[in-house]
């Protein structure tokens, strides 16, 4: 995958349909003001969605309507009390909230959307047969830049908690049950600590920022998650003959 990455994503950004639907959101989005009316271009929704990794909210356009107009100002805007981290980015990147300006009319920030669509796209694809690959390159832009971020590392521990994708690749790499969610806040954030300390040697996460950490970080969710996938293709006892035959 490494190898191949560029070659595969040059030719999934020349298909026709991506094709179309990129061009057609940098031509028409400069034209929207408000929310409603982005909502009302399936196009231009699914583009904004999909640059987040929110796709399954294509048809939710209430919702998302009310993601964008509440903004990420207010404490009780909606993005704000959402657990999922990704719709308070969603909402950043159109300006349509209280004291906030459009960035529909802003080409940077428009073109750094299709960027953003393009990379999802590409990870949803790889996704279609391998979803642990897709979480291990999402991995490889979003905690890289977590890491690297300003904040302590029980920030950066709460960033990770709040994006469903790098939640499960830290769950999955540190053998944490999908119960572990219910469990107090901040003993979550203990607890992936300490695992992640013992996993991989690493006292802080600002040490991911080395790509060296990163390839050992990811290369232990990918072996985690498929040990977790063959155990649940396989009875006790074929696992055991399994082993005895390796």
């Amino acid at each position: 995958m490494q190898r191949t990455q560029t070659q595969q994503r040059e030719a999934l950004s020349a298909s026709p349909l991506l094709q179309r639907e990129t061009q057609h959101f940098l031509k028409e989005i400069g034209n929207v003001t408000s929310a409603q009316e982005l909502v009302a271009d399936r196009t231009l929704l699914k583009v904004a969605l999909g640059a987040f990794g929110l796709e399954s909210d294509l048809n939710n356009r209430f919702f998302v309507q009310k993601i964008l107009e509440d903004g990420t100002s207010a404490q009780d805007a909606l993005a704000i009390r959402l657990a999922d981290k990704r719709y308070r980015a969603f909402s950043d990147a159109f300006g349509f909230g209280p004291n906030d300006f459009p960035k529909t009319s802003l080409p940077a920030f428009m073109e750094d959307v299709v960027g953003k669509y393009q990379t999802q796209a590409f990870e949803t694809a790889i996704g279609e047969s391998d979803e642990a690959m897709r979480i291990a390159l999402y991995a490889q832009h979003e905690l890289a830049e977590i890491a690297s971020g300003d904040g302590s590392d029980t920030t950066k521990w709460l960033n990770i908690i709040g994006l469903p994708p790098l939640r499960t690749m830290f769950e999955t790499a540190l053998g944490l049950p999908r119960s572990f969610a219910s469990v107090d806040l901040d003993k979550q954030v203990e607890v992936f600590r300490d695992r992640f300390s013992s996993a991989t040697g690493l006292s802080d996460l600002s040490e991911l920022s080395d790509p060296g950490a990163m390839e050992k970080t990811t290369h232990l969710y990918l072996a985690r998650s498929q040990i977790a996938s063959f155990a649940s293709q396989q009875s006790p006892a074929a696992i055991a003959l399994s082993l005895l035959q390796s």
